[in-house]
Order: C-alpha cells, then structure tokens, then sequence
C-alpha cells in the first residue's frame, strides 16, 4: 500500500525537464525563429534562402568568437569596452606582419607556407599581452573595468591607426584569407564527413555523462530521452551542413577555377561551398570555453568570483591574478576574431571592428549572462550573436537605414536585460 501511494503521488515531469532542457535557451531558439520567420516573410522567402544562410553564418563568427569571452568577462562582474579597437589593433599588426614584417625581416612574403601561421602568431601574442594590461590594471591597480577599457577603446583604436598610418593594407595571404569564409570552405563531402564525426561526438559525450551519473549514484535520464536528444543533435548538426551545402558554387567561379589549372569544366559539373573554416574555428573555440568553464580549476574560480568575490578571496582564489587571465584570454579571442574578419574582407581597414563592443556584449547578455555576475553560457554568447546578426542582416535587407538598425540593436539589449531581470525575480536565480 506505501508503494502504491508513494507512486501515485510522484509529481510528473514535464517533457523539457525529462529531457533537461534549459527553458531559457528554448525561449531564445523561439525568438531567433521568430526573427527568421519575420524577415523571410518581409523579403518573400529571401531571408531563409541557403546562401543568405551561409552569410549569415560567416558574419556572426567574428563576434561570437569575443562574445565567447564576454561570457568570462561578464561573469566576474567587469566589462570590456575595448574589444572592437583592440581587434582593430590586432588586424593591424597582423597585416603589417605578413605584408611588410615577414617579407623585409625574413624574406617570407605572401604565400609562403609560414607566413600565415607566424602572422596568427604574433597577432595572438599582442591580443595576451593587450588583454593581460587590462586585466592587470583591473586587478592589481584597481581601477574599474570600465574606465580601463573605456581608456582602450580609445587608445587601441588610434594605435591601429598609426600602425597603419590611416591606410589600407592589403591583399593579405591566400591562406591566411581562408579564415574569412567563403574563400575558405570544406566543400560538400569534407562537410559531411564532419558532421558525421561531431554527431558521433556529441552523443558519445552524452552517454558518457548517463555512464558518469550511474557511476556516482545519481538517477540518469529515461534511455527514451537520451535517444531523443540524441536524434535532436543529429538533426540539428546535419540539418544545418545540409543546408550549407545546398549553396552552390557559381558557374562562373567554377569556370575560371578550371581554367587556372588549365582545365575545362565536365557538362553539367557542380559545386557545394560547404562548412566554413570560419565557423569550424568558432566551434573549437566554442568547445574549448565550455571545456574550460566546466571541467577545470579555472572555470570553477571564475564563476565562484562572480558569484560572491569576497567569499572566493577568502576561500584561497587569487582574485587579482584571476582577472589578469580573463581579460588575457578575452585579448586572444580578439585576435583570433581579427582573423576572421581581416580574412573575410581580405585586407585590413581603419573603420574594422567598430561598434563590436556594442554586439558583444549584447550577444552575451541576450544570452544569458548576468550583468550581477555569475551566470552565463558560452552556448548562449554564441545564439546571442546569431540573433543579433540576423537583426541586422534582415533589417538591410528589407532597407532599414543604418541609424535606425543601431537604434534597434540598443533598444533589443535594454530589452533583454529587463526580461532577464524579470525571469531571475520569478525563479529565484
């Protein structure tokens, strides 16, 4: 009888907690949904097309890849206003590093197999040390993030600027352009092949969390919701190189790639551009944070200051030198999307990376990081750039002017900092 009664009153799950599904991530699926199904509507069916897909995609890396760090800067209770201009510094230097530097120095001009490597590099290292200075002054000196940054939005800006001396340097190495997206893709069957093996990858990654749960006495889910998000993975990942490749080369580029190598184009021969190198390097960068803010030492400090400084201070944490390697690694991320985006416009510019601070930090807050500090995703930076990118995207295709789509950018992170304020009061985070 105890039994009987002890089941009857076992409350029921819901379908999203049986799956443990994190209901502010599905809000944020829904509204990016929403924005797509908007635009494609107010473009007649434009905006969902596989190549404004595929440009979509290629323009939101660059500031996911920093909102990846905001996410770290964010959680320990700072902000990095800088991260446009330290960008625009760290293009710089590497474009005079592979155009001038390199060629002059070492006699490795464009095209050299090193040139590329060596000029990431160097770019890294100034991003390290950039950031580290922030974080040093932040930390050791005490002076508040936002005048730190705020002084480097200024001070880097005009330093790319005299690195460059106001000019345009470019072209920048064929290699080095592959970063940038649509020169650099996987083609078809390089995508497929892809996506088979992160699929493989991510479900192994979740039956070895059930494995882990079993292991250490916790119940773990139904196998039937297991197998669910298993196949909801699947979907996802070859659903989307799916439509990437749907995005056929021109025939006109496929022509003029034939005839370089003195070739002539088969009847009837076509092309898929495929997964973007971009995107697989916003993907590693993506695993790499979340591996750190999950399973390390670190991670577990950053979000414990966050949580309470003061109570971390006391347990041991070095908060000071803990800030120092925050901003050190939002100053890599910087570097690393420098590439992406000097890649992508396969030169540099002056006016590069200009108003990023505004779309990181949005992209981070929309996804869930907390301004208080202490909580936040990496998963939720990423689909906070996206939305942010889409916004933009569909607004200049409809003809939205650009003062107004900026008016709009503001107005959605007001927005969203006020629905996250009012969903934390109602569940108590």
């Amino acid at each position: 009888m105890t039994d009987t009664t002890t089941a009857q009153a076992a409350p029921k799950r819901s379908l999203t907690k049986t799956l443990e599904l994190d209901t502010r991530l599905l809000g944020m699926i829904g509204a990016f949904a929403a924005v797509c199904i908007v635009f494609n509507l107010m473009t007649g069916g434009q905006f969902l097309t596989p190549r404004n897909i595929f440009n979509l995609t290629i323009q939101t890396v660059s500031v996911a890849i920093m909102a990846t760090g905001m996410v770290f800067v964010i959680v320990t209770r700072h902000i990095d206003l800088s991260v446009g201009s330290v960008l625009a510094t760290c293009s710089a230097i590497m474009a005079m590093t592979q155009t001038v530097v390199l060629p002059e120095g070492l006699g490795l001009g464009l095209g050299h197999p090193l040139t590329p490597w060596l000029t990431i590099i160097v770019g890294v290292i100034a991003g390290a040390v950039i950031g580290g200075f922030h974080g040093w002054l932040v930390g050791y000196m005490g002076i508040p993030a936002f005048i730190v940054t705020l002084g480097g939005l200024l001070v880097w800006r005009n330093i790319a600027w005299y690195i460059t001396n106001g000019q345009t340097i470019g072209p920048l190495d064929p290699t080095f352009q592959n970063f940038g997206g649509i020169g650099g893709t996987l083609g078809s069957t390089g995508s497929w092949i892809v996506a088979a093996l992160a699929t493989a990858a991510a479900v192994a990654a979740l039956f070895s969390a059930r494995r882990n749960k079993v292991a250490h006495g916790q119940t773990p889910k139904p196998l039937w919701a297991e197998l669910t998000m298993s196949g909801i993975i699947a979907a996802a990942i070859f659903g989307f190189v799916g439509i990437l490749n749907a995005y056929q080369v021109p025939e006109r580029v496929l022509e003029r790639d034939f005839a370089a190598r003195g070739e002539t184009m088969p009847d009837g021969f076509t092309a898929a551009y495929g997964l973007p190198i971009s995107v697989l390097l916003l993907a590693a960068i993506a695993i790499a944070m979340t591996v750190i803010a999950k399973r390390t030492r670190l991670g577990r400090y950053i979000f414990a200051t966050g949580g309470n400084p003061d109570a971390a201070a006391l347990s041991g944490i070095d908060t000071r030198f803990l800030t120092v390697k925050v901003f050190a690694i939002m100053g890599v991320l910087c570097a690393l999307s420098a590439v992406v985006a000097s890649a992508r416009l396969s030169f540099h510019s002056n006016d590069i990376g200009t108003l990023d601070e505004l779309r990181v930090i949005a992209a981070a807050v929309i996804g869930g990081t907390a301004l208080a500090g202490g909580i936040g995703t990496i998963h939720g930076a990423i689909l906070g750039a996206l939305i942010m990118q889409s916004l933009q995207s569909g607004m200049a295709m409809v003809g939205v002017d650009a003062p107004f789509q900026n008016i709009v950018v503001g107005a959605v992170l007001v927005l969203a900092v006020l629905i996250d304020i009012i969903y934390r009061k109602r569940t108590g985070g």
